[in-house]
């Protein structure tokens, strides 16, 4: 079932509590508080390590007392779980919309999810598809996170089942180029970790490509199959 990476923050429930003083005034017109710590957070971790972050060194690039981070999250793990579900909520918010678009070929359909997800991880200042790989995140602590990765799997994986006329899968088979499809769509945190100045627009279109020829679809219907998704996701904008 799809539900609701780029990264996202939940907006910030209207009746939170006034926090313990800054260390530094925040800017008119400026972030939340807790929005500038998970700015800093995504920085410090993607750049200094997650292990080598200290809280204190979080809330000091916050301009915030570190007292006063503990207002909003309850330690460092959870900051890194909201990081990581917030790359994952865009995502299944444009698989649902696109599930849904039944009027429109599956594959288009699963070429635009390709291309939005895809795109997704290679936006913003910070490659947060990299924490992905910590040990850390494997524990329980992270399990909405992986709740949330495998309700996109699914959507990848219905939307394959109907691809490629004339295809059917075997569900062993379907369950294995489901498998691939995900992990060539995350393989843009690697290629961007290697690369970080390599095009997002570009990354994602070749993502999306390739995705369609590992589905099954013949190499002469792919210029039109792309066209039409990026109709659908011209769509949503």
């Amino acid at each position: 079932m799809c539900e609701d990476r780029g990264v996202s923050t939940p907006k910030t429930p209207a009746s939170r509590r006034v926090g313990r003083p800054r260390a530094q005034e925040r800017p008119a017109g400026g972030s939340e508080p807790r929005d500038e710590v998970l700015a800093a957070a995504a920085e410090l971790f993607t750049t200094r390590g997650y292990t080598a972050t200290s809280t204190r060194s979080i809330a000091e690039r916050a301009g915030l007392r570190q007292a006063s981070l503990y207002h909003y999250f309850d330690g460092k793990e959870a900051i890194l779980a909201e990081l990581l579900e917030g790359t994952v909520r865009p995502s299944l918010e444009v698989a649902a919309g696109l599930v849904s678009r039944t009027e429109a070929s599956p594959e288009a359909r699963l070429w635009a999810l390709c291309q939005s997800d895809a795109t997704l991880l290679c936006e913003g200042p910070h490659n947060l598809g990299a924490l992905y790989l910590l040990p850390e995140v494997g524990t329980e602590r992270f399990a909405a996170f992986h709740r949330l990765r495998s309700e996109l799997k699914s959507c990848y994986t219905g939307l394959l089942a109907t691809a490629a006329p004339g295809t059917e899968l075997a569900p062993e088979e379907l369950a294995l180029r489901a498998d691939l499809l995900f992990g060539l769509t995350e393989s843009v945190i690697l290629i961007r970790r290697a690369d970080p100045d390599r095009d997002p627009g570009a990354l994602a279109r070749a993502t999306a490509d390739a995705a369609l020829r590992v589905a099954g679809v013949a190499p002469r219907s792919l210029a039109r199959l792309r066209r039409e998704g990026q109709g659908l996701l011209a769509a949503r904008s």
